[in-house]
């Protein structure tokens, strides 16, 4: 129930501020308005507010189907239009009125955007530290010097380094790095005694077609760095058989010294000899008695891989550090993201559209609802995070210059604006049959990927 709800208020709240976006800015060029409508379908509500401005009569609507909206306005080419009130059409307006209304709606969008970002800083969220777990083996994180347990500092692009308030904080910044392929300057704190030490995070050599699990364990920069304790057993695994219990910490695992959980899962996902668990001693920290146990996972498939698994949660929650920003601050940086998810979305539909990112990326309703009944779960700082994420990709969809979509339309109006002429109806035609073939093939696929993704 959580996530439908969740949902349709995501939904609701981002088809409104689109459709108003169209909405004010029409009423300001002096267009007439005729319905703004949240929804499709059947008519839930209506109603008509008694207070407008002079010449608007805008009845508003809200639909059964809540997958979309429209704004209807007064214009030539869908009905006849009294002469008195042509002036007020939208197709008689001048092209740069046409353009801000079509524009205002994915505008609308990325301020949105900006204010839930800057609604996040601004309360503040509590994130681990960014401390760092011991890198995955063999991985670029290793290759460039980290031995895990370094405090992550600043970070950047080009030399320009940044300071770095959290782990999630910076997982952004390898995830932008990986998906440009732009090498990461790290500077680190080794041990918490001011060695300060300046590394680079070859990103440019990741190739990353998909921001997955499996593309941070190339990396090797998975989890913050946690305490290597035994957390809650399940009954009947391997780490009950074993004689395991909640609470211990773990020191050794045959001759190898552990230090994180991270090291400690990466260690029983590869204590297997083929197709058979591997048993090791581990030597672990029980009340103040240090307690020799031989342990034996349990085999599991991921994918096509096998690894090891004991039926326990492995490593204490991070530490954590609460990040909040001022009033100005806390604005600016939620432009700075706006701009940053903006940028990076749009790379990815350019890589998707030349075969360099996977088609796998693009989801579709399945995967929102899923996402938005997570967030909603997980407090009110994550679901607003998710919220402006969503309004970034509806913005920015909505510019891309499909036929059938704001952008199309702005097309439309360029073409207008260079050559002095209007596109004809026939090739309107064409051009909007076109857009509307391409829109049902990216939803198909999406729709695929939401499948698969949630029940593959």
């Amino acid at each position: 129930m959580l996530t439908v709800i969740a949902f349709i208020v995501a939904l609701g709240v981002l088809i409104a501020v689109h459709e108003w976006g169209h909405y004010r800015v029409a009423v300001a060029c002096g267009v007439k308005v005729l319905r703004f409508s949240i929804g499709f379908g059947k008519t839930l509500y209506r109603w008509q507010p008694k207070r407008q401005r002079p010449g608007q009569e805008t009845e508003f609507v809200i639909g059964a189907f809540p997958l979309g909206g429209y704004v209807k306005m007064l214009d030539e080419r869908e009905a006849p239009v009294d002469p008195q009130e042509r002036h007020r059409a939208f197709n008689t307006q001048p092209l740069r009125s046409r353009v801000a209304i079509v524009a205002a709606g994915p505008l609308a969008n990325l301020l949105l955007a900006v204010v839930l970002y800057a609604t996040v800083n601004w309360i503040g969220v509590d994130e681990p530290v960014a401390r760092l777990a011991r890198p995955v083996a063999a991985s670029l994180a290793e290759q460039a010097g980290l031995q895990g347990g370094e405090q992550v500092l600043r970070a950047g692009f080009d030399g320009e380094l940044e300071a770095v308030q959290s782990f999630e904080d910076l997982r952004w910044r390898i995830t932008r790095g990986a998906l440009e392929q732009r090498d990461l300057t790290l500077e680190v704190d080794k041990d918490g005694r001011g060695r300060v030490q300046t590394l680079v995070l070859p990103l440019g050599a990741v190739e990353a077609k998909d921001a997955d699990a499996q593309m941070f364990r190339r990396i090797g920069i998975l989890m913050p760095l946690t305490r290597p304790e035994i957390g809650e057993v399940m009954a009947g695994g391997a780490a009950q058989r074993a004689g395991l219990q909640r609470g211990d910490l773990v020191l050794s695992v045959g001759a190898t010294a552990i230090i994180d959980g991270q090291q400690l899962r990466e260690i029983i996902r590869g204590s297997i000899d083929g197709d058979q668990p591997r048993a090791q001693t581990w030597r672990i920290e029980r009340a103040g008695q240090v307690v020799e146990l031989e342990v034996a996972p349990e085999l599991r498939s991921e994918g096509a891989a096998k690894v090891g698994r004991i039926g326990a949660y492995v490593g204490a929650p991070p530490e954590m550090v609460t990040v909040r920003q001022g009033p100005l601050d806390g604005l600016w940086l939620g432009v700075v993201r706006t701009w940053e998810v903006s940028a990076l979305t749009v790379r990815m539909m350019g890589k998707m559209l030349i075969g360099e990112a996977s088609l796998k990326n693009l989801s579709g309703p399945l995967t929102i609802a899923d996402y938005a009944g997570k967030s909603a779960s997980l407090g009110l700082t994550q679901y607003l995070t998710f919220l402006a994420l969503i309004s970034v990709s509806l913005g920015v969809l909505n510019l891309m210059p499909l036929p059938v979509l704001d952008g199309g339309h702005l097309m439309y109006y360029l073409w207008e604006g260079l050559t002095g002429k209007s596109v004809s109806d026939a090739w309107m035609e064409r051009l909007q049959r076109g857009g509307v073939a391409l829109l049902l093939v990216m939803m198909s696929i999406a729709l695929f990927n939401d499948v698969t993704r949630l029940f593959g």
